[in-house]
């Protein structure tokens, strides 16, 4: 556990320091003058100062901030300074230190994605009926079935392929089939495997109906890919993984998703121990889901979110002015308040999933 403990720390500290580092970088090219920049909240840990800027590890690992002169458009900055204020640059200029953020973590994702294609190859999956995976507790794993085992008939009558396999056991109607597999060794066997009624899940965990399965995956030939292509490939993947995140925020609101999917730090924490433990490649790929996660979640308008930030100047250029402090403050307490429910609600599952095993 200690492990896997560690390596999410370092997981999350990366993505946190990517993150943070893309404001700075923005904001110092700008000529905004940078005051603080932390990893962590709270006391800090560890600090020293570069010029102007404090650069500090905090106590409370959940996150970071880069702190601004004159970030809070209430605070009066000298006037030998104003050129170099948060709040004196313009709009664009704002907006475009606010997205940084976000925009590094989905780099990051493209980045990582990337080099697991540029390192292990692509995978394509295959039109023959040889299987991938076998899911644990379920009929093909007790009828014996491997991974590399290609079906070759089912009950007599010889399969040409995957879809053909595939519509045998659903029509099945939970009748036991004689399957004929040929190993990887080249030996033949024929085993016998008790389809079972269970619901069918889309991508986002959403019921689609039952079908009769007995829990195998379709096999994945990896081929290797030029560096053009793995970069490509990264960048889709990116794009895709977004596209789904934001797909599965909306159908959390629509209820058509059970929340009690969501997960905290606990799950981020044996999620990074599993992957570790299937290998690098999927650790990294592992690394690259959790900044797009970061990215997007953090472009959400949620006051205290970089998002929120983009809602306030959408108003400002609509106003022509800021919004009011007060109206700000209330806005950002609201959003606290969100984030801190959210936290709580997170936790709970993940607590809830220990404890049912």
């Amino acid at each position: 556990m200690g492990g896997n403990i560690l390596i999410a720390i370092l997981i999350l500290g990366l993505l946190i320091f990517v993150h943070e580092l893309g404001h700075f970088a923005v904001a110092k090219w700008s000529g905004v003058t940078v005051l603080r920049f932390s990893l962590g909240f709270g006391p800090r840990l560890l600090a020293w100062r570069r010029g102007v800027t404090e650069y500090a590890v905090s106590a409370v690992p959940l996150g970071g901030y880069v702190k601004m002169l004159g970030d809070d458009p209430e605070d009066e900055v000298p006037a030998a300074d104003a050129a170099s204020a948060f709040s004196q640059q313009s709009l664009g200029t704002r907006a475009a230190i606010v997205v940084a953020g976000p925009l590094m973590n989905l780099v990051t994702a493209a980045v990582a994605f990337s080099l697991v294609f540029a390192l292990y190859g692509a995978g394509t999956p295959t039109d023959t009926a040889k299987i991938g995976g076998v899911m644990e507790g379920m009929a093909a794993q007790k009828a014996g079935l491997r991974r590399g085992d290609l079906v070759t008939a089912v009950d007599g009558k010889p399969i040409a392929g995957w879809d053909a396999l595939s519509q045998a056991v659903r029509a099945s109607g939970g009748k036991p089939l004689s399957l004929e597999v040929r190993r990887e060794d080249g030996t033949a066997e024929t085993l016998t495997a008790v389809p079972e009624e269970q619901p069918e899940k889309s991508i986002f965990g959403e019921e689609t109906g039952k079908a009769y399965l007995i829990g195998i995956e379709r096999y994945v030939e990896v081929a290797p890919v030029s560096l053009g292509n793995a970069i490509g490939l990264g960048v889709y993947e990116t794009y895709f993984w977004v596209k789904m995140t934001l797909l599965s925020v909306v159908k959390i609101f629509q209820g058509s998703v059970s929340a009690r999917d969501l997960g905290g730090p606990i799950l981020i924490v044996q999620a990074a121990g599993q992957q570790a433990e299937r290998g690098l490649d999927y650790l990294i790929r592992f690394l690259g889901l959790i900044s797009v996660n970061l990215g997007v979640l953090n472009l959400l308008p949620v006051p205290v979110l970089d998002g929120g930030h983009l809602l306030f100047f959408a108003f400002e250029a609509i106003r022509g002015r800021p919004l009011a402090s007060r109206q700000r403050e209330m806005a950002q307490q609201f959003g606290l308040f969100l984030l801190l429910a959210l936290m709580v609600f997170v936790f709970y599952n993940d607590i809830s999933r220990i404890i049912a095993g």
